[in-house]
């Protein structure tokens, strides 16, 4: 598999799980061609609440290591559940609760990549 294709699937892996535990204005941003970007894609979701952010993290966890026996390279925030990101290299997901997703704005921050607005199901 490319690493295109190998991107994509873990892109779309990721958007379903974030679909099955409901994630709030699911949204990818794409990144790669963007000079100095840190990653290829942002994806970016919210929660009602902190036991949703991590049901949320967790069921995005789950779910790559079982459909593509892939793990985060990093995680961070599941202390607090505010903010939790998980970096998967070139995928780096990024789950909120709604107030701290207004108030860091990443979509706002990186205004100059594809943005794709996932209808919720």
């Amino acid at each position: 598999m490319t690493k295109e294709k190998a991107q994509l699937a873990l892109k779309d892996t990721i958007v379903n799980a974030i679909q099955e535990r409901k994630g709030k204005e699911l949204v990818v941003l794409d990144l790669s061609e963007l000079e100095q970007s840190i990653a290829d894609y942002f994806i970016i979701c919210h929660g009602d609440s902190s036991v949703q952010v991590d049901a949320i993290s967790d069921f995005v966890d789950r779910h790559t290591k079982t459909e593509l026996h892939q793990n985060a390279l990093h995680k961070e925030g599941t202390d607090n559940s505010q903010w939790i990101l998980l970096d998967y290299g070139d995928v780096v997901v990024h789950i909120f609760q709604q107030e701290f997703r207004d108030f860091y704005k990443l979509e706002e921050l990186w205004a100059d990549a594809k943005i794709e607005r996932i209808n919720e199901e």
